[in-house]
Formats: C-alpha cells, sequence, structure tokens
C-alpha cells in the first residue's frame, strides 16, 4: 500500500490556519468517506436481507466497487492500488451474483460486523470528537478575548489569576482534543481501507465456504488473490498500530513539553527572546477604528513575507497583503489600557497599524522581526548573523559621543522648578517677562557669532574619564517593550505620555532666555543659515513629552538622542506664522563654576503641531508643578506626624516614671506598717509577761 496522507500533531499547539485548512480538507475526506461507506453498508445490507434478491444486490456492490474509482476523495484519490484491487473485486462479484447465495450468519459474522463496527463506532467517533473540538476552540478563543482586554493600569490579582488559569485551562484542553482529534482522523485513512476490505474478504470466503463450487482455475487465481489481499490488510493493520502507537507517544511527548506553553504569557526565562529572526508568524489583535472614538479589535494570523506583513483569518486558503514594512518604523504604545501593544508605520508615514501580541515574549519579537526587515537584513545571505551583528551594534551605541553630548552632561536642574506662568501666543516661561526686554537689541539675545549646531549627533559607545554616568542621561537606550529590566523607567510613572514626530533644524547658545523674542531670533539665525549653506536634511525624532522630561527618540532603534529634564526648560514658543515650527530654551550649569549658567535654544519642525506641542510641554509643567506642591506637603506633614509621635512617646515615659514613683511609696509605707506592727506586737508581749 502507498503512503497514508496524515495531520502533524506537532503543529497543534500552533493552530495556524494552514493547520485548519489542512483539518478541513481531512474532514471533507471523513464526510465522503461516511456516505460512501453508507452506501455501501446499504448495500450489504440488501445482500444480508434479501436472499432472494441476492443477485441484483451482489450487482449492485459491484457497481459501487467500480465507481470508486470515481469517486473524488480529497485524499488518497490517486491510490491506484486500491482501485485496481477494487475493480478486481468487482469483476469477481459481477461473475458470481447470478449463482451465489450467502448464509444470513456467515454474512452477519464475516461481512456485516466489520463494515457496521466501522459505521457505528469509528465513524460516530470523529464526529463526536469534531463537536468536542469545535466547542473546546470556541471556549478558548473566549478565554484569550477576555485575557486580552485585562487592564494594564489596574490589575486586579484575582481577576488575572482567574483569566490566567481560564486560558490555560481552556488552551490545553483544546490542545490535547486537537491531537486526539487528528490522530483519529489520521487513523481513519487506515480504518477505511479494513472497513472496505474487510468485509468483501469475508463475504468471499463465505461464498467460497458455503459453496464450494468454481472451476479449478477460478478457485485457485481467486485463493491467490484473497491471499494477497488478506496479506494486505494485515500490512495496513500492522502499520495503523505501528503509526497509532507513534501518534499516541508523540502526543504523550508534546503534552508534557506543552505544558508551559499553555499559559499566555510563558516565562522569558524558560523561552527567551529571539531578537534575530527575520521571520516571524503567530496570532495578534489588530485595531480597527468603527467611529470617530470607537475601535475594535480582531484577532487574526499574521506572518512575514520577504518585506511584506500579511495576516490570514480562519478558514482563509492565503493570507492578504496588511503592510509593506520596508523600511517601516515600529515602536511600544499605550493603547486603550491594553498590554503588550506596538504600532506600525511605512515608510511614507501614510499607513499605520496598532497591534497586539499575546505575551510579552511575542511582543519583544514582533518588534525585533520588523526592525531587522525594516532595515531589509532578510536580503542578504545570513540575514540573521547579520541581524545579529547589527543589534549589538545597537546595543553598543548607548553611550553618548564626547563631542556633542559632553555639553549636556550637567543639564541637571540644581534649583527648585518654579511654577509655571501662563503662556501668550503659544509661549511659556518660569521667568515672569520684563517689560524692559522687549526694548533690547537682537545681540543681546543671540550673540553674531554664535556656532550652529545643525544635527544631532548619534550617541556611541565612549566614556570620558571621570565622566558620571547619570541615570536618565541622552545616548540611553529606550526600552521600547515597556519595561527596564526590573528597573523602573523615570517616566513609567508618569501621567502624561504624549508623542509628536519631529524634525530637528538647529540649536544655539543663547544670551537671555526671559522672552519669547529669544526663539524666534534663533529660528531666524538657523533658518538663515540653512539658507546660506545650502543644508536641507534634517534630522527626524519622535519627541516624547512627560512630566520628567522630553527625550528625543530614533524611531528605527529607539534608542534615545537628548534627554532634556523638564524643569531645566524655562521658555518655549511656536514660530508666529509658521505654525510648524517650535523651540524651546534649555537652562544648565556649564563650565567648571557651579553659579555659572548657559542658555541653549533648540529649533525644530513638526508636522502641524507646534502649539500642540507647546500646550502639553506647558501641562507636562502645571503637573510637575503640583506634584512637587503635593511631595513638600506630604513630606511636611510626615514631620510634624514625627514630632507628635516624639511628644506622645515623652509623655508616655513621664507617666511610667510617675507610676514607678506611686509604687515605690506605696511599697515604702507598707514596709513601715510592718515594722511599727511588728514592734507593737513585740511591747504587747512584754507587757504581758511583766503583768504576770
Amino acid at each position: 500500500m502507498p503512503g497514508i496522507d496524515k495531520l502533524p500533531i506537532e503543529e497543534t499547539l500552533e493552530d495556524s490556519p494552514q493547520t485548519r485548512s489542512l483539518l478541513g480538507v481531512f474532514e471533507e475526506d471523513a464526510a465522503a468517506i461516511s456516505s460512501y461507506i453508507h452506501q455501501l453498508y446499504q448495500a450489504m445490507r440488501r445482500i444480508y436481507d434479501a436472499q432472494n434478491e441476492l443477485s441484483a444486490a451482489t450487482h449492485l456492490t459491484s457497481k459501487l466497487l467500480k465507481e470508486y474509482e470515481k469517486q473524488r476523495f480529497p485524499l488518497g484519490g490517486d491510490d491506484e492500488v486500491m482501485s485496481s484491487t477494487l475493480q478486481q473485486f468487482a469483476k469477481v462479484i459481477d461473475e458470481l451474483s447470478s449463482c451465489h447465495a450467502v448464509l444470513s450468519t456467515q454474512l452477519a459474522d464475516a461481512m456485516m460486523f466489520p463494515i457496521t463496527q466501522f459505521k457505528e463506532r469509528d465513524l460516530k467517533e470523529i464526529l463526536t470528537l469534531k463537536e468536542v473540538f469545535q466547542i473546546a476552540s470556541n471556549d478558548h478563543d473566549t478565554a484569550i478575548n477576555r485575557y486580552s482586554r485585562l487592564s494594564k493600569r489596574r490589575e486586579n490579582e484575582k481577576v488575572k489569576y482567574e483569566v490566567t488559569e481560564d486560558v490555560y485551562t481552556s488552551k490545553k484542553k483544546q490542545h490535547q482534543t486537537m491531537m486526539h482529534y487528528f490522530c483519529a482522523l489520521n487513523t481513519l485513512q487506515y480504518k477505511k481501507k479494513i472497513a472496505m476490505l474487510e468485509p468483501l474478504l469475508g463475504y468471499m470466503q463465505a461464498q467460497i465456504s458455503f459453496f464450494k463450487m468454481g472451476s479449478e482455475n477460478l478457485t485457485e487465481q481467486l485463493e491467490e488473490f484473497l491471499t494477497n489481499i488478506g496479506t494486505s490488510v494485515q500490512n495496513v493493520r500492522r502499520e495503523m498500530d505501528s503509526e497509532v502507537e507513534t501518534m499516541q507517544q508523540t502526543i504523550e511527548d508534546l503534552e508534557v513539553a506543552s505544558d508551559p506553553l499553555y499559559l499566555p504569557d510563558p516565562d522569558t526565562t524558560k523561552f527567551p527572546v529571539h531578537r534575530n529572526l527575520t521571520r516571524k508568524a503567530g496570532y495578534l489583535n489588530a485595531r480597527n477604528k468603527t467611529g470617530l472614538v470607537s475601535s475594535s479589535w480582531d484577532r487574526q494570523f499574521y506572518f512575514t513575507q520577504g518585506g511584506n506583513l500579511m495576516s490570514q483569518a480562519r478558514g482563509d486558503v492565503a493570507g492578504g497583503l496588511v503592510m509593506d514594512i520596508d523600511n517601516c518604523s515600529v515602536m511600544a504604545v499605550d493603547c486603550e489600557d491594553r498590554r503588550y501593544c506596538f504600532q506600525i508605520t511605512s515608510f511614507d508615514g501614510k499607513k499605520s497599524s496598532i497591534l497586539q501580541a499575546e505575551s510579552k515574549k511575542d511582543y519583544e519579537e514582533w518588534i525585533c522581526t520588523i526592525n531587522n526587515i525594516s532595515k531589509q537584513i532578510y536580503l542578504s545571505e545570513n540575514p540573521e548573523e547579520i541581524a545579529a551583528r547589527v543589534n549589538q551594534s545597537a546595543l553598543e551605541a548607548v553611550t553618548p559621543s564626547p563631542s556633542f553630548q559632553q555639553r549636556h552632561e550637567s543639564m541637571r536642574p540644581t534649583i527648585q522648578s518654579r511654577p509655571p506662568t501662563a503662556r501668550t501666543n503659544s509661549s511659556g516661561s518660569l521667568g515672569s517677562e520684563s517689560a524692559a526686554l522687549s526694548a533690547l537689541s537682537l545681540d543681546s539675545l543671540v550673540a553674531p557669532d554664535t556656532p550652529i549646531q545643525f544635527d544631532i549627533i548619534s550617541p556611541v559607545s565612549e566614556d570620558q574619564p571621570g565622566q558620571a554616568k547619570a541615570s536618565g542621561q541622552s545616548g540611553r537606550r529606550t526600552n521600547p517593550f515597556g519595561d527596564s529590566g526590573g528597573k523602573k523607567s523615570e517616566t513609567e510613572d508618569s501621567i502624561l505620555h504624549q508623542l509628536f514626530i519631529v524634525r530637528f533644524l538647529g540649536s544655539m547658545e543663547v544670551k537671555s532666555d526671559e522672552s519669547p523674542d529669544v526663539v524666534y531670533e534663533t529660528m531666524r539665525q538657523i533658518l538663515a543659515a540653512r539658507a546660506i549653506h545650502n543644508i536641507f536634511r534634517m534630522t527626524e525624532s519622535h519627541l516624547l513629552v512627560s512630566c520628567d522630561c522630553l527625550k528625543l527618540i530614533d524611531p528605527q532603534t529607539q534608542v534615545t538622542r537628548l534627554r532634556f529634564p523638564l524643569p531645566s526648560i524655562v521658555l518655549y514658543a511656536t514660530h508666529q506664522e509658521n505654525k510648524r515650527l517650535f523651540g524651546f530654551v534649555l537652562r544648565s550649569s556649564g563650565g567648571r563654576a557651579e553659579s555659572h549658567t548657559t542658555s541653549v535654544c533648540y529649533i525644530f519642525e513638526s508636522n502641524n503641531e507646534g502649539e500642540k506641542i507647546c500646550d502639553s510641554v506647558g501641562l507636562a509643567k502645571q503637573i510637575a508643578f503640583h506634584a512637587e506642591l503635593d511631595r513638600r506637603a506630604s513630606e511636611k506633614q510626615k514631620e510634624i506626624d514625627k514630632v507628635k509621635e516624639k511628644q506622645q512617646k515623652e509623655l508616655s515615659k513621664q507617666k511610667q516614671i510617675e507610676k514607678v514613683c506611686l509604687t515605690i511609696t506605696y511599697s515604702t509605707n507598707i514596709f513601715l506598717f510592718i515594722n511599727l506592727h511588728a514592734a507593737f506586737m513585740a511591747l504587747y508581749a512584754k507587757l504581758q509577761r511583766h503583768i504576770h
């Protein structure tokens, strides 16, 4: 017999659309087998019930056997050995149909029993397993959807435990049911041959044993033919038993190995994250907008194909294109209080998609894989090796260059931030605006010969001798996966997170930071210098505004290019006419003297969001100011509580001392009373003796 088509039990845990599509073919084949076996069963039933119509029933059986090769079975349709064997059976049965009569008992034992068992036991078992598998699959989808809706900010450990346990149980149940269902469908490919060959073999043997007639040549040929068929059936049975044993062992091994994978978020220490992948596939939740403020999340199977991101729903034969991810950007985002969300933006910025992974491991691997594909590493001969080298270079590029970054190492605020004042004309300042500043000349704001920095130098792995590495300085890699390796990110608890796409125009040192005219004059000089020197290239970055700082983040590598502490930003404003231009002044201690401060003005271009960015900075400073007031009030309350506690302790100690003194006085009085009583008794006894 030729090889038997099988369902891959090893792929049941992944449960990909390809596996479901292949399962559909096997289910269609099972339905076709059930239909055909039902017809064959009815034909043999007629042979058993109608001895008077034996010839017609045998002829119908022969006819059905001849039509086997015309059947369109999805699996096993090209089994020429099976077709030729059944054709030979059909010829013999057709020749013997006019003279053969089968005893009811012999037909019941040799012909009806095997096919009845196959029909009533094996085919019904397939239907039962199909229903159980469908229920388990629906339960798993429901559990996954409930788990995906878990709140990221308001985590309830009890609810999270229940949902996680529900996902574990449903996924385990689905996996086990699917493996047994696959095993039954694979076994059906063997049983269908046995179920069709054994009844025919029994029928022919009953005919020979009952009539004992026929020509000697025909009998010898028939016996030889039946012997060969019996041997083939036994071989198929042994092959089936061996395959069933192998599948059962595979099921047991997969159950043990897959137990940790039933959890929706497996331990990354046991299953490390692969950051050098150039191909990735798996289920993701995609965010689809259904209205102005409403959205829905659909779970689909996503996979990468070259430089394309594809998606495929269950039941689909092939996947569809979602986005071209060559030269795209990907980064972690917070979306609708869901965990493990990331956003992919096409190279031209016209198309973006927000996706949610099921686990932290998948979340990190998807971002790393898309980053690798966006750099077109997959086109090389050894993509994983090149990806590993590129990622290693990116990991090393986390220390700022001394030529540009050293000047920003001391940008920490040395004084407490002042309350923000109200902004006028999209500008803001920490100090009060003086009327005299408007009369100053432009030279008093920006020196004419001040050098201009037109680009941001990417940080490299260079350590300055004696240079202090303070946490939060520029050049530190921003973790795109929402964690920081066991240490909380400085902006993780910030209630304000707003991201803008900006392009850096330039920066220069300024003399004053008291008026928005400083920003306007800096814009004028930088734009004029760019026009004079024909400098048109601009560095695009992501500007992250939080309650602690402003960060410039590389959209490709997620490396923090520069960090601006919020208390050090003393002035910010948009251009009076071109609202895409905005800038801010950063005040920091400069030089060797701590008392000497320098102010640097940074100019950026945005996508018509200059005023919005300034509003966000102002809101961040207000939030930070109120947080500082709350912190001071809390510290003052703690000091008051400590003083009250100290006074309470002293009062308690004084009461304890008074209690001890009272105890000593009482004991002394008792002692004196006892001594007086003893003296009195002694005097009384002496008087008694004197009287006697």
